[in-house]
């Protein structure tokens, strides 16, 4: 069998990874999106490297956009096998994907205007909502620890990750006459002793793993750190200056691990007076989802749900649908905190705050996760005195905060604690992908002095034979 590496080589979004049996049997290893790099994302979009119609199974590791975004794409383009994920990645999926189809028409209309002025012709969304609906016609779910068999040539196994709601390692026994390959794709690897979902749990020795680098050379503080740091980031914005705390944040995983902070903070009586705006629909609609899958919590909040019944859910706390309601929180004038997509600060309604609130030094920003290097988040973090945002520049004056130890992304201590399940002498070959390539090339040093020797980066398309 082979491998090739057809996205997040040497960068972190874009998952992608196609194996081909001996038998000829094609199956992808997610389908993730290219994001935050401007207008040259489209392009690397529309360039798969492989015939969607050739794809016999696509297996997902989680719901993230950079690992499912061009679900709909290969699709509308032909694909017609089966989507392997577990329960709750294909009910987050469902409106992840839809609202994914209805961001690609809303920017490829505002585009098309600027391409009419410049009697340019119109270009075609890379797909709609429609195509993102009826590409879950495709999806079957599996939950963890329950094998399923391919044309009795594969077997596929999930086990949890720990990185997100439904987030799995993909365990893989590919037979090809007597011999029996065994492979591991982590995906995304989550955090140990997290407030909301389980840990990463150990998964079968194999013989190779595909693993993800995105925090390969940094250590996260603890979440109580974090907790303190968030309270901090309250108090001083919306107490002392009495101004507005920004939080943009992905609509999966890391909205509910701040609300559910929120939550606790609330409960114990140390948040201020303030109201709490979450201002997603996506998050709105993701938070309902994780009410579902209680499978998924661990026994911390299973506890806490014994006292408060809501984690998710407090009196000064408000879920914003409407972008009516939306606009309003721009001329509010009271202090509150306000948690919008995305994460990266390239899309959504947080766009629309940061153009109207960053040029006050009362406000704060506090970002609480990773940003792609070329994205807007990474621009304003990184202390760039002006920024464009909505092709206006805005002077960068609000107050920049950072809590990274929120990020559902294990740091490299906590993915070398992950990989001890496994057995060095057995363990032929680390392919690290889903990181910036010189954080690959100081995780690839962390492991090597570990004794994990044999460990590659591989670069865009490249092809690996096992």
């Amino acid at each position: 069998m082979k491998i090739q590496f057809l996205g997040a080589t040497r960068e972190v979004t874009g998952s992608k990874h196609l194996i081909t049996t001996k038998g000829g049997l094609k199956i992808l290893l997610d389908c993730g999106m290219y994001q935050g790099k401007g207008l040259e994302t489209d392009a690397m979009n529309r360039d798969l490297g492989f015939d969607p119609a050739e794809i016999d199974y696509l297996i997902l590791s989680h719901a993230h956009i950079d690992h499912s975004g061009l679900i709909p794409f290969i699709h509308k383009l032909g694909f017609n096998g089966t989507v392997l994920c577990t329960p709750a990645t294909r009910d987050l999926c469902a409106i992840m994907l839809a609202d994914a189809g209805r961001i690609q028409e809303q920017d490829t209309m505002t585009f098309n205007k600027k391409r009419k002025s410049q009697g340019l012709n119109p270009v075609e969304p890379i797909y709609t909502h429609e195509d993102a609906e009826s590409s879950m016609n495709s999806f079957i779910s599996i939950p963890y620890h329950k094998p399923f068999n391919i044309e009795g040539e594969v077997k596929v196994e999930f086990f949890d990750a720990g990185h997100i709601l439904g987030s799995a390692l993909v365990y893989l026994e590919i037979k090809e006459g007597r011999r029996t390959i065994r492979l591991g794709f982590t995906g995304d690897i989550g955090r140990y002793h997290k407030h909301i979902l389980k840990d990463p749990e150990p998964f079968p020795q194999v013989d190779y793993l595909i693993m993800e680098s995105t925090y390969g050379d940094r250590l996260h503080s603890t979440l109580d750190t974090a907790e303190k740091e968030l309270l901090m980031a309250v108090l001083d914005t919306c107490t002392k200056k009495r101004g507005k705390l920004i939080i943009p944040s992905f609509a999966i995983g890391r909205a509910q691990e701040i609300i559910y902070a929120l939550d606790r903070l609330e409960n114990a009586k140390l948040l201020p007076d303030i109201d709490v705006f979450v201002d997603s629909p996506l998050s709105v609609s993701a938070t309902n989802i994780m009410r579902l899958h209680t499978e998924c919590f661990n026994d911390d909040i299973v506890e806490y749900t014994r006292t408060d019944p809501d984690p998710f859910g407090f009196d000064r706390l408000h879920y914003i649908q409407s972008v009516g309601a939306s606009k309003e929180l721009n001329t509010r004038h009271k202090p509150c905190v306000i948690i919008a997509a995305s994460g990266m600060m390239e899309a959504g309604r947080v766009k629309h705050h940061l153009a109207n609130h960053i040029d006050d030094p009362s406000t704060t920003i506090l970002c609480v996760g990773y940003c792609e290097p070329s994205t807007l988040g990474a621009k304003i973090m990184r202390g760039d005195e002006e920024v464009s945002i909505f092709g206006q520049r805005h002077k960068v004056r609000a107050e920049l905060r950072r809590i990274e130890s929120l990020s559902g992304h294990g740091d490299y201590g906590e993915m070398m604690k992950y990989i001890d399940c496994q057995e060095k002498r057995k363990l032929k070959k680390i392919f690290l992908v889903h990181g910036e390539e010189q954080t690959q090339q100081n995780f690839r040093q962390t492991l090597g002095a570990a004794g994990w020797t044999h460990v590659e980066i591989p670069a865009f398309r490249d092809e690996v034979e096992l």
